[in-house]
């Protein structure tokens, strides 16, 4: 018996967010070994060796719920931000935030503005909130703030702002953010998500953190699947003002964040090492692909986060032959870019392997066999 005429109409239509392949995937499809995977942004370092250790002494622990509340984990983060524990809001990723987020302040045919090129979640959790996604064009590469702005209406309750976005890597600049937060309507709720500014090097960045104010109803999202490197913890949180956490508290899931990601991220928040390390490296990998990339011939965004957007053709084509020599790269065609891929920065023996077999897949012409 089919159920279709059951699912609610609004989700008859959603796709399913599709994740970058895992290895183990790919060594099984392919009959190969030894396959890096630079498709996730995830940090090549690992997890914050502090974490580790914490975890390990966690383990013994895990036949108990976890903190429901998060209490300490709160309170570090707001000691660390110079904000109250109840403007923090944990989450399951700070994907988990999105989605609390549009549950909250979207009612059925209301409508949230994003970019067209930006982070599919954006899109996804408005719709299955019953909402309606409004998608705005990039405009060289970066967030149109102005364009986004004439997109907003009175049905419009939420705009969602990728700072670094994903999968461009650009940012947009402080004065372009003060002019956009100075004109938003005051009844809409802007969402930052800047889920790779620990990356960014550029002075011209507007930190949302600094632009956090009681009577504006704006929210930072950060994570710690990045530059903490804990991305298999499910671990991220937002930042803004106490009625707008106090709603998601309302409809979160009980101890939606695990024990062990807690502690986790508990340790690696006071492991500055790791941090300035990860920072480096990728500094240093992104330096390294730019330089490649210019010696090839092979036009890219300049990216401000931990990847990289490369021109390099049939970007499908050229991640099937790559996936074959064992290097796993992000398609973006369904992004708006089939001419590119976008590449994670690696360590440096994965930075360079990954450059040796995409001159290699270029030079056959990019040819999937």
């Amino acid at each position: 018996m089919g159920i279709q005429h059951l699912i609610s109409p609004w989700l008859a239509s959603l796709v399913p967010y599709q994740p970058g392949r895992p290895i183990e995937e790919v060594e099984r499809e392919y009959g190969i070994r030894d396959s890096i995977k630079l498709a996730s942004n995830e940090n090549p370092l690992g997890p914050s060796p502090k974490a580790v250790a914490a975890l390990r002494e966690a383990l013994s622990g895990v036949h108990r719920y976890p903190d429901g509340g998060g209490f300490y984990l709160k309170q570090k983060v707001a000691a660390m931000l110079g904000v109250g524990a109840d403007q923090v809001a944990l989450g399951n990723g700070s994907n988990e935030i999105l989605e609390l987020l549009a549950r909250s302040f979207l009612r059925p045919g209301e409508d949230a503005v994003m970019s067209e090129q930006a982070f599919v979640v954006y899109a996804s959790v408005v719709q299955a909130a019953a909402g309606i996604p409004r998608a705005v064009a990039l405009k060289d590469f970066t967030h149109n703030l102005e364009a986004i702005l004439a997109a907003v209406r009175k049905s419009t309750r939420l705009v969602f702002l990728g700072n670094p976005n994903n999968p461009t890597g650009t940012i947009y600049r402080r004065e372009a953010f003060e002019r956009f937060l100075e004109r938003i309507p005051r009844d809409v709720v802007v969402v930052a998500d800047d889920a790779y500014a620990e990356y960014v090097e550029d002075p011209g960045y507007p930190c949302t953190l600094d632009y956090l104010a009681p009577d504006r109803l704006l929210v930072a999202l950060r994570t710690f699947s990045k530059v903490y490197g804990l991305a298999g913890l499910r671990i991220g949180y937002g930042v803004g003002p106490v009625e707008i956490i106090a709603a998601l508290e309302r409809i979160r899931q009980p101890f939606n964040v695990n024990s062990l990601a807690q502690v986790a991220a508990l340790a690696a928040l006071d492991d500055h090492e790791h941090v300035e390390r990860s920072r480096k490296a990728n500094r240093e990998g992104m330096r390294f692909l730019e330089g490649e990339f210019g010696r090839l011939g092979l036009a890219f965004v300049p990216s401000q986060a931990n990847f990289v957007l490369v021109r390099v053709g049939d970007g499908a084509t050229v991640c099937e032959v790559l996936l074959r020599d064992g290097v796993i790269v992000r398609p973006v065609a369904g992004y708006g870019f089939p001419e590119y891929v976008r590449v994670t920065v690696g360590t440096t023996e994965e930075n360079r392997r990954f450059v040796a077999a995409l001159e290699k897949a270029l030079a056959g012409g990019g040819r999937a066999p």
